[in-house]
């Protein structure tokens, strides 16, 4: 894992996801074989951490796209004059938003390669974020049953994780409509291949309505069952942010903010990117999600 020729080295966090790396500024120009040597890893360890890094809007923007052609989010705000970077930020009295598990945009035919994000607030305690390794969750279920799942299809929904009764009123309602048209349900395997040929789950509970091949009743639990199952903390990591921190994260990855019910302000700003699997990426994520003030970049991926 570690890259001693290209400069820089990855410590792992867990045994199953997450690394430290350490080595690159990722202010400054990287080569493709660096480029390219990140995006094995990140899909080998579904998240990366960078500390120490001095990145504005800018430069996190191009550091995201060079792993792929970057998302611009339908609904959250944007950066100034950067519509690619996502603002996050939970004020006091705001409903709790990202702390659900989730994987960024499943709600489009080609959901993100991953994310890039940073902290740009943080409260005086509180805001770690969780993440959750899709692939270890799908190799700890049984033989019988991960034959199964191999089988099935599920409805992704803009709706299941923007309802209207949220996102459809007040001054929120014109962006709100204007997203949703565009965005009907998709569907998406229940199991899908990574890059690096790793099989992981491909459902969150922020977008995954339903099982199609099942009954109403059936799918729920079914759901219900693997939400839990990809909660569990075995397949778990926490980060607690710094200011310097940067996050890359990949789509073989779920991701919850804890605390999210905070006195103090929380934002981040990310790019997202999306899975790039092929020559033209889908659309591109690049995310920074901490708890408080993030910016997300994300990063196209590719339909499978």
């Amino acid at each position: 894992m570690n890259a001693p020729s290209l400069g820089f080295a990855v410590t792992p966090l867990t045994p199953v996801i997450g690394g430290v790396v350490t080595g690159l500024d990722l202010s400054r120009p990287l080569s493709e074989a660096v480029i390219a040597r990140l995006t094995a890893t990140v899909a080998e360890r579904h998240v990366l951490f960078f500390e120490g890094q001095t990145l504005d809007p800018a430069a996190h923007r191009r550091f995201a796209a060079r792993f792929g052609k970057l998302h611009v989010h339908p609904v959250y705000p944007h950066v100034d004059d950067i519509p690619e970077i996502t603002s996050i930020e939970t004020r006091p009295g705001d409903l709790p938003d990202n702390d659900n598990w989730h994987t960024d945009v499943t709600f489009i035919e080609t959901p993100p390669f991953g994310a890039v994000l940073t902290p740009r607030t943080l409260p005086s305690s509180g805001g770690d974020t969780l993440w959750g390794s899709n692939v270890a969750a799908y190799r700890a279920l049984s033989a019988p049953l991960r034959g199964l799942l191999d089988k099935l299809t599920a409805e992704h929904s803009f709706e299941t994780g923007f309802p209207r009764s949220r996102w459809g009123a007040g001054p929120r309602k014109e962006k709100w409509e204007k997203a949703v048209a565009p965005n009907p349900p998709v569907v998406h395997p229940v199991v899908r291949t990574i890059e690096g040929g790793q099989r992981g789950l491909f459902v969150n509970s922020g977008f995954t309505a339903r099982i199609l091949e099942l009954t109403e009743k059936e799918s729920d639990a079914l759901l219900a069952f693997l939400f839990a199952h990809l909660a569990k903390p075995e397949f778990t990591v926490r980060w607690h942010w710094k200011l310097s921190d940067v996050a890359f994260l990949g789509q073989s990855a779920q991701h919850s903010l804890r605390d999210a019910r905070l006195p103090a302000r929380d934002s981040r700003d990310a790019p997202r990117r999306h899975p790039r699997r092929q020559a033209s990426l889908g659309p591109a994520t690049s995310s920074i999600l901490p708890s408080l003030r993030p910016s997300r970049c994300s990063i196209e991926g590719e339909k499978q």
